[in-house]
C-alpha cells in the first residue's frame, strides 16, 4: 500500500487573488533572554502574502524559526537575522517580515532610605519591522509612579493657614503652641495624589546594539521624581512622602519632563510619549501625549 503525500492546502491557489499586509500568529508562548535575565513572553509574527494568487503562508515555518530567540541574548541585530529567516522561509511570497515581543522586565529597586529592596515589573514590548529592506525598532515601555496635584495642594495650603489664623486669632505664639499645632489638629487638609503611568513609545537609533531597557526607565523615573516603591520602612514611607510634596505635577509637567529626558538620551531617535493620571479626585482621568520626530519616523 503506497504512502499518501499530505495534503498542502496553504498551496493552493485563492479563490479571491487579494494580497494581505500582514498574516501570521499572535500570543506564542515564547522564553527569551534580555542582558541575561530570563523572561517568559509572548510574541506576535508575521509577514506581508504579496502574492494575491496565494492561499496562505507557512505558519510553521515561522514558528520555527522563533526558536532561535530561545537561544541567545536578544539584541536587535537577533531580531533582524529572525526576520530575514521568516523572508527566506517565503521566498516569492512576502516582502514584509514583523514581530512583536511582550514581557515583563523585572528590575530590583531599593528604598529611598532604608537598606531594604525589592522587585518591580515593568511592562515591556519589543516591536520589530522588515519592511521593503528597512529595518525598524521601536519599545514600549510603562513606567508608574506618584503625582501629587498643584492645584490640590494650594488649596490645602490654604485651609491650613485659615485654620492657623482661626486658631491663633486671640492668642500670643509661642513656639511649643504652633509646633503642637503643627503635629496635630492643625493640618486640616491634604492635597490628593494618584498612581500615574508614563507608556512610552520609542523608536532606537539604528546604531543601537542592544535593547537599552534599564537605563531608558531609570532616566524616565528620575525625571519623574517619585517612582512608586517596593518593599518600605516608615523612614522610606516618610521620604517618599516628602518627594511627593517637593515635586508637586499636573500630567502636562510630567509629559514635559520625560520629553526632554528623552531627546536627550542617544539611544532614541522618535518617540510617542503618553502620561495618565489616575484621579482620585474625579471618575475620570487626567492625560497628557506628546511626540517628537515621531512623524518623520
Amino acid at each position: 500500500m503506497n504512502a499518501l503525500t499530505l495534503p498542502d492546502i496553504a498551496a493552493q491557489s485563492s479563490r479571491q487573488a487579494l494580497p494581505l499586509e500582514w498574516v501570521g500568529m499572535c500570543g506564542i508562548a515564547l522564553p527569551i533572554s534580555i542582558d541575561g535575565q530570563r523572561l517568559s513572553a509572548k510574541a506576535d509574527a508575521g509577514v506581508s502574502l504579496d502574492d494575491g494568487e496565494a492561499r496562505g503562508i507557512h505558519m510553521s515555518r515561522l514558528y520555527l524559526a522563533l526558536e532561535r530567540l530561545e537561544q541567545e541574548d536578544l539584541t536587535p541585530e537577533l531580531i533582524r537575522e529572525t526576520l530575514q529567516q521568516f523572508l527566506g522561509s517565503h521566498d516569492g511570497l512576502s516582502s514584509n517580515a514583523y514581530l512583536r515581543i511582550h514581557t515583563d522586565l523585572l528590575l530590583k529597586r531599593p528604598a529611598l532610605v532604608s537598606p531594604l529592596a525589592g522587585w518591580k515589573t515593568y511592562p515591556v514590548s519589543v516591536l520589530v519591522e522588515l519592511k521593503n529592506g528597512v529595518f525598524h525598532v521601536e519599545l514600549k515601555i510603562d513606567v508608574a509612579y506618584s503625582s501629587t496635584c498643584p492645584c490640590s495642594a494650594a488649596l490645602a495650603r490654604q485651609l491650613i493657614q485659615q485654620q492657623f489664623i482661626d486658631d491663633f486669632a486671640d492668642k500670643p505664639l509661642e513656639h511649643s503652641d504652633i509646633l503642637g499645632w503643627l503635629g496635630g489638629q492643625g493640618v486640616v487638609a491634604t492635597p490628593h495624589s494618584q498612581r500615574s503611568i508614563a507608556q512610552l513609545h520609542i523608536r532606537l537609533d539604528e546604531k543601537i546594539g542592544r535593547f537599552p531597557l534599564e537605563p531608558l526607565i531609570n532616566e524616565a523615573e528620575a525625571a519623574l521624581g517619585t517612582a512608586v516603591q517596593t518593599a518600605v520602612k516608615r523612614a522610606d514611607e516618610q521620604a517618599f512622602a516628602l518627594a511627593n510634596g517637593q515635586n508637586l505635577m499636573f500630567c502636562e509637567d510630567a509629559a514635559r519632563r520625560l520629553n526632554l529626558a528623552l531627546k536627550r538620551s542617544d539611544a532614541v531617535s522618535a518617540f510617542h510619549l503618553r502620561v495618565v493620571h489616575a484621579e482620585s479626585l474625579h471618575a475620570h482621568d487626567a492625560v497628557a501625549e506628546s511626540r517628537w520626530n515621531w512623524r518623520q519616523a
